[in-house]
């Protein structure tokens, strides 16, 4: 069983030109090693958003929910920048 498969892609001409030099001088042995690498990357930027995501923005969102007072910062924050000196 194969595990790889054959993709045929269309990208813009400044996008092909970037693979194309990427390969010329010598950073990947093919235009598909670039594309990999391309596509690892971004998987690898949405497991990082996705965790900061449950990890951080989750449990802040918990910890207001908890405790609704703490939701009170923006408009603490506006009052007291907006007041005239």
């Amino acid at each position: 069983m194969r595990t790889t498969q054959q993709m045929s892609i269309t990208l813009p001409n400044d996008m092909a030109d970037a693979v194309k030099a990427r390969v010329r001088i010598g950073d990947y042995a093919s235009e598909s090693e670039v594309i990999r690498e391309g596509l690892r990357a971004l998987m690898a930027s949405e497991r990082a958003v996705e965790s900061w995501l449950h990890q951080q923005v989750g449990s802040a969102y918990d910890a207001l929910q908890a405790d609704p007072s703490r939701g009170q910062v923006r408009s603490h924050l506006a009052n007291r920048f907006n007041k005239p000196a």
